[in-house]
Protein backbone atom coordinates (compact mmCIF):
# COMPACT_ATOMS: atom_id res chain seq x y z
CA UNK A 1 0.00 0.00 0.00
CA UNK A 2 1.18 3.47 -0.86
CA UNK A 3 2.38 5.50 2.13
CA UNK A 4 1.43 9.15 2.46
CA UNK A 5 0.87 11.70 5.20
CA UNK A 6 -1.76 14.41 5.42
CA UNK A 7 -1.63 17.23 7.93
CA UNK A 8 -3.32 20.61 8.16
CA UNK A 9 -0.56 23.23 8.15
CA UNK A 10 -2.71 26.24 9.03
CA UNK A 11 -6.08 27.94 8.65
CA UNK A 12 -6.42 31.47 7.30
CA UNK A 13 -9.33 33.71 8.25
CA UNK A 14 -10.24 37.23 7.25
CA UNK A 15 -12.98 36.87 4.65
CA UNK A 16 -16.47 37.87 5.79
CA UNK A 17 -18.34 35.41 3.61
CA UNK A 18 -17.88 32.21 1.61
CA UNK A 19 -14.57 32.02 -0.27
CA UNK A 20 -14.98 30.95 -3.89
CA UNK A 21 -11.70 31.64 -5.69
CA UNK A 22 -8.04 30.86 -5.03
CA UNK A 23 -5.19 31.05 -7.55
CA UNK A 24 -1.36 30.99 -7.37
CA UNK A 25 0.28 34.40 -6.97
CA UNK A 26 3.41 36.06 -8.36
CA UNK A 27 5.79 34.41 -5.89
CA UNK A 28 6.17 30.66 -5.40
CA UNK A 29 4.74 30.91 -1.89
CA UNK A 30 1.92 33.38 -2.61
CA UNK A 31 -1.71 33.07 -3.66
CA UNK A 32 -4.83 35.20 -4.07
CA UNK A 33 -8.34 34.63 -2.79
CA UNK A 34 -11.76 36.20 -3.19
CA UNK A 35 -15.40 35.40 -2.60
CA UNK A 36 -18.82 36.57 -1.52
CA UNK A 37 -17.49 39.65 0.31
CA UNK A 38 -15.79 41.02 -2.82
CA UNK A 39 -12.43 41.21 -1.04
CA UNK A 40 -9.36 40.27 -3.09
CA UNK A 41 -6.52 39.23 -0.77
CA UNK A 42 -2.91 38.12 -1.25
CA UNK A 43 -1.58 35.50 1.18
CA UNK A 44 1.68 33.68 1.89
CA UNK A 45 1.86 29.92 2.28
CA UNK A 46 4.56 30.31 4.92
CA UNK A 47 4.97 32.91 7.62
CA UNK A 48 2.27 35.38 8.62
CA UNK A 49 -1.38 34.38 8.81
CA UNK A 50 -2.48 37.88 7.85
CA UNK A 51 -3.39 38.61 4.24
CA UNK A 52 -2.65 41.73 2.18
CA UNK A 53 -5.77 43.39 0.81
CA UNK A 54 -5.43 44.13 -2.91
CA UNK A 55 -8.90 45.50 -3.59
CA UNK A 56 -12.58 45.19 -2.82
CA UNK A 57 -15.41 45.11 -5.34
CA UNK A 58 -19.13 45.45 -4.75
CA UNK A 59 -20.32 41.96 -5.72
CA UNK A 60 -19.22 38.35 -5.36
CA UNK A 61 -16.14 37.10 -7.19
CA UNK A 62 -16.23 33.48 -8.34
CA UNK A 63 -13.06 33.58 -10.40
CA UNK A 64 -9.64 35.23 -10.47
CA UNK A 65 -6.77 35.01 -12.93
CA UNK A 66 -3.20 36.28 -12.61
CA UNK A 67 -1.04 36.94 -15.68
CA UNK A 68 2.62 36.77 -14.56
CA UNK A 69 4.02 38.37 -17.72
CA UNK A 70 2.12 41.60 -17.14
CA UNK A 71 1.65 41.38 -13.39
CA UNK A 72 -2.06 41.94 -13.82
CA UNK A 73 -4.69 40.37 -11.59
CA UNK A 74 -8.14 40.05 -13.16
CA UNK A 75 -11.32 39.49 -11.18
CA UNK A 76 -14.69 38.47 -12.56
CA UNK A 77 -17.25 40.49 -10.60
CA UNK A 78 -20.72 39.02 -10.83
CA UNK A 79 -23.32 41.10 -12.68
CA UNK A 80 -20.73 43.70 -13.63
CA UNK A 81 -17.72 42.48 -15.61
CA UNK A 82 -13.97 42.14 -15.27
CA UNK A 83 -11.69 44.36 -13.19
CA UNK A 84 -7.93 44.59 -13.68
CA UNK A 85 -5.60 45.39 -10.78
CA UNK A 86 -1.98 46.44 -10.36
CA UNK A 87 -1.11 44.24 -7.40
CA UNK A 88 2.07 46.11 -6.48
CA UNK A 89 0.27 49.42 -6.00
CA UNK A 90 -3.09 47.83 -5.12
CA UNK A 91 -4.79 49.92 -7.74
CA UNK A 92 -7.46 49.22 -10.34
CA UNK A 93 -6.11 49.95 -13.81
CA UNK A 94 -9.07 49.00 -15.96
CA UNK A 95 -12.48 47.39 -16.19
CA UNK A 96 -14.90 46.15 -18.79
CA UNK A 97 -18.64 45.85 -18.35
CA UNK A 98 -19.79 42.62 -19.99
CA UNK A 99 -23.37 41.65 -19.07
CA UNK A 100 -25.48 41.55 -15.94
CA UNK A 101 -24.99 37.77 -15.66
CA UNK A 102 -22.75 35.83 -13.29
CA UNK A 103 -19.11 35.18 -14.25
CA UNK A 104 -18.13 31.62 -13.38
CA UNK A 105 -14.61 31.16 -14.79
CA UNK A 106 -11.90 33.01 -16.73
CA UNK A 107 -9.11 31.40 -18.76
CA UNK A 108 -6.19 33.16 -20.41
CA UNK A 109 -4.53 32.22 -23.70
CA UNK A 110 -2.30 34.47 -25.79
CA UNK A 111 -3.77 37.96 -25.82
CA UNK A 112 -7.28 36.84 -24.99
CA UNK A 113 -9.47 36.08 -22.01
CA UNK A 114 -12.15 33.42 -22.33
CA UNK A 115 -14.97 34.08 -19.88
CA UNK A 116 -17.68 31.59 -18.83
CA UNK A 117 -20.91 33.45 -18.26
CA UNK A 118 -24.44 32.89 -17.09
CA UNK A 119 -27.18 32.42 -19.67
CA UNK A 120 -24.96 30.34 -21.93
CA UNK A 121 -22.41 32.82 -23.20
CA UNK A 122 -18.66 32.52 -23.62
CA UNK A 123 -17.20 36.00 -24.05
CA UNK A 124 -13.73 36.46 -25.55
CA UNK A 125 -11.93 39.68 -24.58
CA UNK A 126 -8.92 41.08 -26.46
CA UNK A 127 -6.51 42.22 -23.75
CA UNK A 128 -4.68 44.59 -26.09
CA UNK A 129 -7.73 46.64 -26.98
CA UNK A 130 -9.79 45.75 -23.88
CA UNK A 131 -12.77 45.09 -26.10
CA UNK A 132 -15.06 42.13 -26.59
CA UNK A 133 -13.76 40.17 -29.58
CA UNK A 134 -16.34 37.37 -29.72
CA UNK A 135 -19.51 36.14 -28.08
CA UNK A 136 -20.39 32.45 -28.38
CA UNK A 137 -23.77 31.12 -27.30
CA UNK A 138 -24.36 27.40 -27.78
CA UNK A 139 -26.92 26.93 -25.00
CA UNK A 140 -29.34 28.98 -22.94
CA UNK A 141 -27.94 27.42 -19.74
CA UNK A 142 -24.96 28.73 -17.74
CA UNK A 143 -21.39 28.05 -18.81
CA UNK A 144 -19.96 26.86 -15.49
CA UNK A 145 -16.43 25.79 -16.40
CA UNK A 146 -13.70 26.17 -19.01
CA UNK A 147 -10.48 24.34 -19.80
CA UNK A 148 -7.89 24.87 -22.53
CA UNK A 149 -6.15 21.74 -23.84
CA UNK A 150 -3.89 21.74 -26.90
CA UNK A 151 -5.85 23.64 -29.58
CA UNK A 152 -9.23 23.20 -27.87
CA UNK A 153 -11.44 25.33 -25.67
CA UNK A 154 -13.59 22.98 -23.60
CA UNK A 155 -16.73 24.25 -21.85
CA UNK A 156 -18.99 22.65 -19.25
CA UNK A 157 -22.62 23.75 -19.19
CA UNK A 158 -25.56 23.62 -16.81
CA UNK A 159 -27.49 21.71 -19.50
CA UNK A 160 -25.29 18.71 -18.56
CA UNK A 161 -23.16 18.85 -21.75
CA UNK A 162 -19.49 19.43 -22.43
CA UNK A 163 -18.77 21.23 -25.69
CA UNK A 164 -15.36 21.20 -27.39
CA UNK A 165 -14.51 24.21 -29.56
CA UNK A 166 -11.51 24.98 -31.71
CA UNK A 167 -9.38 27.47 -29.81
CA UNK A 168 -8.50 29.47 -32.92
CA UNK A 169 -11.78 29.45 -34.89
CA UNK A 170 -14.17 28.94 -31.90
CA UNK A 171 -16.22 26.48 -33.93
CA UNK A 172 -17.93 23.61 -32.16
CA UNK A 173 -16.09 20.35 -32.81
CA UNK A 174 -17.78 17.87 -30.51
CA UNK A 175 -20.54 17.64 -27.91
CA UNK A 176 -20.46 15.20 -24.98
CA UNK A 177 -23.56 14.23 -23.02
CA UNK A 178 -21.52 14.29 -19.86
CA UNK A 179 -23.47 14.37 -16.60
CA UNK A 180 -26.96 14.04 -15.16
CA UNK A 181 -26.82 17.64 -13.98
CA UNK A 182 -24.66 20.76 -14.36
CA UNK A 183 -21.00 20.32 -15.28
CA UNK A 184 -19.28 22.34 -12.54
CA UNK A 185 -15.58 21.73 -13.15
CA UNK A 186 -13.19 20.62 -15.92
CA UNK A 187 -9.51 19.80 -15.48
CA UNK A 188 -7.00 18.13 -17.80
CA UNK A 189 -4.06 16.17 -16.48
CA UNK A 190 -0.60 17.75 -17.01
CA UNK A 191 0.16 15.62 -20.09
CA UNK A 192 -3.14 16.49 -21.79
CA UNK A 193 -4.07 12.84 -22.10
CA UNK A 194 -7.22 12.92 -19.98
CA UNK A 195 -9.96 15.42 -19.18
CA UNK A 196 -11.67 15.14 -15.80
CA UNK A 197 -15.16 16.52 -15.27
CA UNK A 198 -17.15 16.91 -12.07
CA UNK A 199 -20.80 17.68 -11.83
CA UNK A 200 -23.71 18.52 -9.61
CA UNK A 201 -24.58 14.81 -9.90
CA UNK A 202 -21.50 14.10 -7.70
CA UNK A 203 -19.93 11.99 -10.45
CA UNK A 204 -16.32 12.24 -11.56
CA UNK A 205 -15.81 11.35 -15.20
CA UNK A 206 -12.54 10.71 -16.99
CA UNK A 207 -12.43 11.33 -20.74
CA UNK A 208 -9.68 9.96 -23.00
CA UNK A 209 -8.67 12.93 -25.17
CA UNK A 210 -6.44 10.82 -27.42
CA UNK A 211 -9.40 8.55 -28.20
CA UNK A 212 -11.79 11.29 -29.25
CA UNK A 213 -12.99 11.99 -25.70
CA UNK A 214 -14.23 8.47 -25.12
CA UNK A 215 -15.31 7.77 -21.54
CA UNK A 216 -12.49 6.10 -19.57
CA UNK A 217 -13.96 6.08 -16.07
CA UNK A 218 -17.23 7.12 -14.43
CA UNK A 219 -17.06 7.29 -10.65
CA UNK A 220 -19.59 8.19 -7.96
CA UNK A 221 -16.96 10.28 -6.23
CA UNK A 222 -18.82 12.41 -3.67
CA UNK A 223 -22.21 12.74 -1.99
CA UNK A 224 -22.95 16.16 -3.50
CA UNK A 225 -21.67 18.56 -6.20
CA UNK A 226 -17.98 18.36 -7.19
CA UNK A 227 -16.76 21.96 -7.22
CA UNK A 228 -13.03 21.69 -7.92
CA UNK A 229 -10.29 19.38 -9.21
CA UNK A 230 -6.53 19.87 -9.30
CA UNK A 231 -3.44 17.75 -9.97
CA UNK A 232 -0.19 17.68 -8.07
CA UNK A 233 2.79 19.16 -9.99
CA UNK A 234 4.05 15.69 -10.95
CA UNK A 235 0.64 14.65 -12.30
CA UNK A 236 0.64 11.44 -10.28
CA UNK A 237 -2.27 12.37 -8.00
CA UNK A 238 -5.25 14.69 -7.95
CA UNK A 239 -7.73 16.08 -5.46
CA UNK A 240 -11.44 16.80 -5.62
CA UNK A 241 -13.46 19.19 -3.45
CA UNK A 242 -17.17 18.96 -2.92
CA UNK A 243 -20.27 20.52 -1.49
CA UNK A 244 -20.28 17.49 0.85
CA UNK A 245 -17.50 19.31 2.85
CA UNK A 246 -14.75 16.85 1.93
CA UNK A 247 -11.50 16.86 -0.03
CA UNK A 248 -10.59 13.55 -1.62
CA UNK A 249 -7.13 12.39 -2.70
CA UNK A 250 -6.90 10.14 -5.76
CA UNK A 251 -4.30 8.14 -7.66
CA UNK A 252 -4.11 9.67 -11.16
CA UNK A 253 -2.86 6.49 -12.82
CA UNK A 254 -5.64 4.16 -11.71
CA UNK A 255 -8.22 6.81 -10.71
CA UNK A 256 -8.57 5.17 -7.31
CA UNK A 257 -9.57 6.92 -4.10
CA UNK A 258 -6.76 7.04 -1.54
CA UNK A 259 -7.97 9.27 1.28
CA UNK A 260 -10.89 11.40 2.47
CA UNK A 261 -9.97 14.66 4.20
CA UNK A 262 -12.87 15.64 6.43
CA UNK A 263 -13.60 17.54 9.64
CA UNK A 264 -13.64 14.51 11.93
CA UNK A 265 -10.28 13.01 10.99
CA UNK A 266 -8.24 15.94 9.70
CA UNK A 267 -9.92 19.15 10.88
CA UNK A 268 -11.36 19.81 7.45
CA UNK A 269 -13.97 22.32 6.40
CA UNK A 270 -17.36 22.84 8.04
CA UNK A 271 -19.14 23.55 4.77
CA UNK A 272 -18.82 23.27 0.99
CA UNK A 273 -15.26 23.05 -0.39
CA UNK A 274 -15.38 25.49 -3.29
CA UNK A 275 -11.89 25.60 -4.78
CA UNK A 276 -8.60 23.68 -4.57
CA UNK A 277 -5.07 24.50 -5.68
CA UNK A 278 -2.21 21.99 -5.48
CA UNK A 279 0.73 24.38 -5.24
CA UNK A 280 4.23 23.92 -6.62
CA UNK A 281 5.48 25.31 -3.31
CA UNK A 282 6.34 22.34 -1.08
CA UNK A 283 3.48 20.43 -2.76
CA UNK A 284 1.02 22.18 -0.46
CA UNK A 285 -2.71 22.06 -1.11
CA UNK A 286 -4.87 25.15 -0.60
CA UNK A 287 -8.63 24.84 -0.09
CA UNK A 288 -11.39 27.39 0.48
CA UNK A 289 -14.92 27.00 1.67
CA UNK A 290 -18.35 28.41 2.41
CA UNK A 291 -17.21 28.34 6.06
CA UNK A 292 -15.22 31.56 5.28
CA UNK A 293 -11.84 29.93 5.84
CA UNK A 294 -8.84 28.93 3.73
CA UNK A 295 -6.91 25.83 4.75
CA UNK A 296 -3.36 24.90 3.80
CA UNK A 297 -2.48 21.20 3.80
CA UNK A 298 0.81 19.32 3.82
CA UNK A 299 0.38 16.16 1.74
CA UNK A 300 3.49 14.00 1.60
CA UNK A 301 3.34 11.26 -1.01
Amino acid sequence: MQAFEIEKYKTLTGHYGPVYAIIPGPGPDTFFSSGNDGMIVEWKLDGTEEGRMIARVSNSVYTLIFIPKTGRLIAGQNYDGIHIFDIKNRKETGSLKLTDAAIFEIKHYGHHLFIAMGRGEIIVVDLKSMKVAHKIKLSSENVRSLEIVRDMLIAGYSDNYIRILGLNDLRERKVLEAHNNSVFVLKSNPTGEYLLSGGRDAHLKVWNINDGFSIHESIVAHMFTINSIDFNPAGTHFITGSMDKTIKLWDAGQFKLLKVIDKERFGGHLSSVNKLVWSNYKNRVISCSDDRTISIWDIKI
